[in-house]
């Protein structure tokens, strides 16, 4: 049934088809990554650890929560679709979507090799890992279509990238993948 309430959120607005709790099975795959990569020792004490998966025509996503430990399917939202042009998110599930859940949608949606996305958003991270990798020329306000262009562009000589200012983006045609290119960054950051 769909709610005909529209919600405002960062520059975009949000419809809900439902604000049931998603019942995605890769749920538990992303629990179990974002679990994971919370004990690596650079990221122990970050706590916007996000990662979005391509699930069919949709997306899943994680919204934003303090303690990743405690993560659970209430965390969780399923894009149906989103206009970049009239800046409208359509979900499924029961709280408010991430700034830069459009970033992502578009991301997945340019690039048909990308099914999993992680970001981390800490600025002591992005500036630790920006001399080994690369990053956006531009700082764009987040969530926004100019910043998922700039992403974009450096996202096609390379799997990760330094958003300025911001955080680090990793991409990959498996969560099992990217973990792993998160992992071989913080070793190497050792």
């Amino acid at each position: 049934m769909m709610n005909n309430q529209v919600y405002p959120n960062y520059g975009f607005q949000t419809l809900y088809v439902t604000k049931e709790i998603c019942n995605c099975p890769l749920i538990p795959e992303i629990i179990k990554a974002i679990r994971k990569l919370k004990t690596i020792e650079l990221l122990k004490d970050i706590s916007d650890i996000f990662v979005s998966m391509k699930y069919g025509k949709r997306m899943l996503i994680n919204v934003k929560n303090s303690n990743n430990f405690e993560i659970n399917t209430e965390d969780f939202l399923e894009i149906v679709d989103y206009n970049p042009f009239k800046k409208l998110l359509l979900v499924m599930g029961p709280k408010e979507p991430r700034i830069e859940t459009p970033v992502h949608w578009i991301i997945h949606n340019a690039r048909d090799e990308v099914k999993a996305i992680i970001q981390i958003d800490d600025k002591q991270i992005a500036r630790k890992m920006e001399n080994i990798i690369p990053k956006t020329e531009v700082e764009y306000p987040n969530g926004t279509l100019e910043q998922a262009k700039e992403i974009l562009l450096k996202l096609r000589d390379s799997t990760k990238v330094v958003i300025k200012n911001h955080g680090v983006i990793f991409v990959g045609n498996s969560l099992k993948i990217v973990e792993d290119l998160v992992e071989n960054v913080c070793e190497e950051l050792k």
